[in-house]
């Protein structure tokens, strides 16, 4: 087990939930108002700050952003790949993703072989992490040639997840996308994932109030991903509204 891989086995086994924090640079006026995003984040208590997109994170932009973001943050800084240009030195982890549900064998595991001596050269930590795209899927969707997971088949996520599982995944993720109109993925795909899976259990996309983050984590989910809620309002209170509200719910369920 790698280094980020345990803090966070660790913090789960303390806490009960997490709250990574999802910076996209390109959704910022400035890498330093991102930076400042990803402060007020760790100073919040966000347990692991994220940088990532679905497009365009790439070379100087993300290496300037990690680099200014790691030298802010007491948390580890994990990436959110896009694609297999999200790759920096500057971090600590990356999700070592696979999109299960691509229709296109590229984001299965063709970009992962890609990617994975960048990886090794860069000696950041892999994370091996199992990815599931819910409607309506938003950009991600589109990019990775995603079959949809319908919002109201459940038990289809949960198959996912649990094959995932077997297949030796550490982590999984469902994610509805960014900022979705129907919200984040429905209560009844989140508990029947939690209730067919061992591993942690990530749920990201839509959630955009402490309350949301109190439900969804009360449904099953271990990690939650805030992203464009913070773009929105990135002040210091609402951080910790939202953190506090992802402790609340590991405590109620």
């Amino acid at each position: 087990m790698g280094k980020i891989e345990k803090y966070i086995y660790d913090e789960l086994e303390r806490r009960g939930a997490l709250f990574f924090a999802l910076i996209d640079p390109l959704d910022y006026k400035s890498i330093e108002e991102a930076a400042e995003t990803a402060r007020k984040a760790d100073e919040g208590d966000a347990d692991v700050i994220l940088i990532g997109g679905s497009t365009g994170v790439q070379g100087g932009i993300l290496d300037e952003t990690a680099k200014r973001i790691k030298e802010n943050v007491s948390k580890p800084v994990v990436l959110f790949p896009g694609n297999i240009a999200t790759l920096t030195s500057y971090a600590d982890a990356v999700y070592f993703m696979s999109m299960l549900n691509s229709r296109n064998p590229y984001w299965i595991s063709q970009a992962q072989m890609l990617a994975a001596p960048v990886i090794k050269q860069y000696n950041i930590e892999p994370l091996s992490t199992a990815y599931l795209v819910v409607e309506p899927g938003g950009t991600v969707g589109w990019v990775g040639d995603s079959r949809l997971i319908p919002r109201n088949k459940p038990k289809i996520a949960a198959a996912y997840a649990l094959a995932a599982q077997y297949m030796g995944f550490k982590f999984v993720i469902t994610d509805a996308g960014s900022n979705p109109k129907d919200g984040h993925v429905p209560l009844d795909m989140i508990s029947a994932v939690r209730s067919a899976t061992d591993i942690p259990y990530i749920v990201a996309g839509g959630i955009r109030t402490p309350e949301e983050a109190k439900a969804v984590v009360k449904a099953g989910a271990d990690i939650i991903h805030v992203g464009t809620a913070l773009e929105k309002n990135s002040q210091l209170e609402r951080i910790k509204a939202m953190v506090n509200a992802v402790r609340e719910g590991a405590k109620e369920r």
